[in-house]
């Protein structure tokens, strides 16, 4: 199915997901204004907000099922598999935090129901980060989900330490984005373009590979995307944001959130630079070999589980930075298998921290869950699957995940950084497995923990679907496999349009 990209009538079919979510978010808006003191609103908004999120991913499976492609030059977005991909991940994982939000923010006494809009804003962004084709949708869709993901951070309006989470974020967030912005401008005035199919033309022809300007612009794109995907030596905001926003939201944000920051820099390198890799290649390897080498490093020497899976985040950051420097197609295959894998492990572990704590969860401890087979054997086995999926655990999604990326990068011929990964990995079970030792191997010392760890009917469907998806994907990758590797063909300059390059 063409569609004309310069006409309104077929940028609105484009932007049909995005559309659906906007006019649900104002709607929901609208109602939460009439009704705001009603007693039963947010639980209302809040079942609300998971049915748009529905209607949207049902106009993105339509729109893929469709075959629907641009006329021509993407001129501000791409129509294509990657865009469809990454959309679903994540509507899935905004979902996800929806569910997992209606019985948390009533338990913990958080009554805003103007939570659910700002999801959907949140989401809204990231969709345009996943399907931008100009490097200014980047940065729309950028910072709009960013200003809605800092007011989630801070929606515990009296806790101190959800304040400072947000306020930490919103600083380092806006000062990232202003190298973002200013690498666009130089990037602009190397090219004279900011579509990232027409700068790969532009570079195609190595005349501007040794200009200063566009090196200093790749380099300001690279401290931008850094920030937002919490690569070393950018993330020293993550652990203490993650701390302190309410744990639906660090779930939405360690696994959705992370995930649009990849898939855009995955399309900008990979579409706009990807004739001039040497340009960012060796810059992105040692920030992968940093992230996962610090990630994991400090990880091992936690024990409150909420920090230590904020770090395990930064080491997964640096997992799916691999693919990125592999620069190759099978490097965004890869990445987009992962990123479905991580969002079902990732909400599935805080779903659980999310049961077994209250007040934030901040101060749940390792030894907190000492026994807890013995009284809550399902709640165990889930845990055991996610985190033996994160290790990266034959039998797991999240042992295909690091297949493929390891695969991708050894035959970019980065055989070094797949060995740095392989290690990364040995040393992360130094703190996955002891979590599992304490729920199977260890005698029960608080009784409390296992009485209150309950998990409500949305949160228990959550748990439920990300262990099938884990174990299924870990066992019959094979579909999902070719729908990762037909999307990761359409990062190629040549791939998103139907045509010739504008000469």
């Amino acid at each position: 199915m063409p569609i004309d990209l310069s006409s309104p009538a077929g940028i609105s079919l484009a932007l049909l997901p995005e559309i659906i979510l906007t006019v649900w978010a104002a709607g929901l808006l609208l109602l939460i204004g009439w009704r705001h003191h009603a007693p039963d609103i947010q639980r209302q908004v809040g079942i609300l907000t998971v049915v748009g999120i529905v209607v949207a991913m049902g106009s993105v499976i339509w729109l893929w099922r469709s075959g629907a492609h641009p006329d021509g030059l993407p001129l501000m977005l791409a129509l294509d598999g990657f865009r469809w991909a990454t959309g679903l991940v994540f509507l899935l994982g905004a979902a996800a935090a929806a569910v997992l939000a209606l019985g948390y923010l009533e338990r913990e006494r958080i009554l805003v129901p103007e939570f659910y809009p700002l999801l959907l804003f949140a989401t809204i962004g990231m969709l345009l980060m996943g399907g931008a084709a100009d490097l200014i949708m980047v940065f729309l869709g950028l910072e709009l989900m960013s200003l809605s993901v800092y007011v989630l951070a801070g929606i515990r309006r009296r806790s101190a330490t959800s304040a400072e989470a947000a306020l930490k974020y919103f600083l380092l967030g806006a000062f990232a984005s202003g190298f973002l912005l200013y690498g666009i401008a130089l990037i602009y005035g190397a090219t004279g373009t900011t579509n990232l199919y027409t700068i790969a033309f532009q570079v195609a022809d190595g005349r501007l590979a040794a200009q200063p300007m566009l090196a200093i612009g790749i380099a300001l794109l690279l401290v931008g995307f850094g920030f937002k995907v919490s690569a070393v030596p950018f993330h020293m905001w993550a652990p203490d944001v993650y701390d302190g926003a309410p744990t639906p939201v660090t779930a939405f944000m360690a696994a959705a959130v992370k995930a649009a920051g990849f898939a855009a820099l995955v399309r900008v390198a990979l579409v706009a630079f990807g004739d001039v890799s040497g340009a960012w290649q060796t810059t992105v390897w040692w920030l992968a070999a940093l992230t996962m080498a610090l990630g994991n490093l400090v990880a091992l020497a936690q024990r409150r589980v909420k920090r230590m899976l904020a770090y395990s985040s930064i080491a997964h950051a640096g997992y799916l930075l691999v693919a990125v420097a592999a620069g190759t197609p099978a490097g965004g295959a890869a990445f987009v298998f992962y990123a479905l894998a991580y969002t079902a492990m990732t909400v599935g572990a805080f779903a659980i921290l999310a049961a077994i704590g209250r007040d934030g969860e901040s101060d749940v401890l390792v030894d907190d869950l000492d026994g807890l087979a013995s009284r809550r054997p399902w709640v165990a086995f889930a845990m055991t699957v996610f985190m033996l999926s994160l290790l990266g655990f034959p039998g797991t999604a999240g042992f295909i995940g690091k297949w493929l990326i390891l695969s991708a990068t050894v035959g970019a011929g980065q055989t070094t950084l797949a060995v740095v990964l392989v290690l990364a990995s040995v040393v992360s079970a130094g703190y996955y497995l002891p979590i599992v030792m304490a729920m199977y191997m260890k005698p029960q010392v608080d009784a409390d923990v296992a009485e209150r760890t309950l998990l409500g009917g949305g949160a228990r469907g959550v748990v439920a679907v990300a262990v099938v998806v884990l174990l299924l994907l870990g066992v019959w990758p094979n579909r999902v496999l070719d729908v990762a590797r037909a999307t990761g063909n359409d990062l190629t300059p040549t791939s998103g349009f139907v045509g010739e390059l504008p000469r």
